[in-house]
């Protein structure tokens, strides 16, 4: 095996063990609740402070890696994944284990932000896109493997055994990665540290996710928005004034960039919406029993598996701009079968809707985030990368949070009746689908007028 190829497993490996990590915890908060006598609310701060911990570094990991080389900076990320895994698996408490999640949250940012930075670096620019697309197979995959690994090992080893699970597969990404991805020393930013701003937009990412998952009332979630948004505008003011923005306004005022900035969080919020609502839909919606809802639900990733590949080689020989719109195009028509097909098919009008859905998403997570790393100064991937990341996530927390709550909304008082399941999905999915619409929107203006790449030569 070529040094690329060997230096692209690597990162594989550290996509994938990210990946489980956020899935395969999931699978056990049930058990939680009677291990540790809580409630469920209590214990969906697992989840929560994974997503905050992942979405408030994302961007720092990113100029990290920017500045004192991305490979060191990687290791560190899944030294630290690694040691949250440990103290989870031994947590005496809820609090503590919280805590370790967090933990986890913030080597994972750095495990998903990092290896397209390094896939640039390493790949010739004609193979990025299959690279990138290996990649977001790699996180599908892992996506999808965690519950079910984890289902399984809580049956023989208890709660605790995922925790485990992540740990070992920690171990083994870190001598992996630092034995084959070369020692380079890549172009360093000779930026300071933006303490303040990453500081202010941590809270603003904090704040958004706390009104979002704990609604106590309509007051305090308005409240504590108008207190995110208030964050957000002082971070954008910090930034202007700040020698070592962390989102640079000069990046980000890049049409590629910043429209694929807009355009990963609502495609985000559309793929979450999918996971929190589908089951529902499925279950009390079309009447199936848990184990055939975890059989459908498992098609979307092993559908993102096979078609990232292929995804990342039509970006490859296509230009970007150009494919991210009609990825776009298809997440919409996908967002949309899935709102009428189920009833008028069932689930096979379910299936058939993850057959246009998922594939378009993998033809976006491609052309998209090779337009943008290819936009993007040398010195400045990482960042870009971290800007991903944290796009993504703020997508993830408000597909599962905002839209997991209409469809609450939508359904409450109606019990379990089939007519009202399905009638919340197919609102939820309209709106994402509205949402799918608008980044569509947003791309095609942006592409706009843009020259056609020239063809490669074969």
């Amino acid at each position: 095996m070529s040094t690329p190829s060997r230096a692209v497993a690597g990162l594989a490996l550290a996509v994938l063990t990210a990946s489980v990590g956020t899935s395969a915890a999931n699978i056990a908060l049930p058990a939680l609740v009677t291990a540790f006598t809580t409630t469920p609310g209590h214990v969906q701060w697992l989840v929560v402070a994974y997503l905050v911990g992942m979405s408030t570094v994302s961007v720092a990991a990113g100029y990290a890696g920017d500045r004192w080389g991305r490979r060191p900076i990687l290791l560190t990320g899944i030294a630290v994944f690694t040691v949250g895994a440990v103290v989870g698996a031994f947590s005496p408490s809820l609090t503590t284990l919280i805590t370790a999640r967090a933990v986890q949250g913030v080597g994972a940012a750095v495990m998903t932000a990092l290896p397209l930075a390094l896939a640039k670096d390493l790949v010739p620019e004609g193979g990025t896109g299959r690279v990138i697309g290996l990649l977001g197979t790699t996180s599908a995959v892992g996506t999808a493997l965690g519950p079910v690994l984890g289902g399984a090992l809580i049956g023989w080893g208890g709660w605790a055994s995922p925790f485990w699970m992540m740990a070992v597969l920690g171990a083994a990404a870190f001598p992996l990665a630092g034995s084959v991805l070369p020692a380079q020393t890549p172009p360093r930013a000779r930026r300071r540290f933006d303490a303040l701003g990453n500081l202010l937009l941590a809270a603003a990412i904090a704040v958004f996710a706390l009104a979002l998952t704990t609604p106590v009332s309509i007051g305090s979630t308005v409240a504590l928005l108008v207190c995110a948004a208030a964050l957000l505008i002082a971070f954008v003011a910090a930034e202007k004034r700040a020698d070592a923005a962390v989102l640079p306004p000069a990046m980000l005022r890049r049409r590629a960039i910043a429209t694929g900035v807009i355009a990963n969080v609502l495609v985000s919020t559309v793929m979450m919406t999918t996971l929190v609502v589908g089951p529902y839909a499925l279950h009390d919606g079309l009447q199936l029993a848990l184990p055939l809802v975890g059989l459908v639900m498992a098609v979307g990733p092993v559908i993102s598996a096979l078609s990232g590949i292929l995804a990342g080689s039509v970006v490859d020989r296509a230009s970007s701009p150009r494919i991210v719109t009609v990825a776009l195009v298809i997440v919409t028509t996908g967002a949309v079968a899935l709102a009428v097909l189920p009833a008028w098919w069932g689930v096979a009008g379910y299936v058939g809707a993850l057959l246009i859905l998922t594939p378009g998403y993998q033809l976006f997570l491609a052309a998209n985030n090779t337009h943008m790393l290819s936009a993007a100064d040398t010195t400045q991937r990482g960042t870009v990368s971290g800007a991903l990341g944290l796009s993504r996530n703020v997508g993830l927390i408000t597909g599962a949070s905002a839209l997991g709550t209409i469809y609450a909304a939508l359904t409450a008082g109606t019990g379990t009746a089939a007519i009202s399941s399905l009638d919340g999905a197919r609102t939820v999915f309209l709106i994402a689908a509205l949402l799918a619409g608008i980044a569509t929107g947003v791309s095609a203006l942006a592409s706009h007028g843009l020259p056609r790449r020239a063809k490669r030569p074969s």
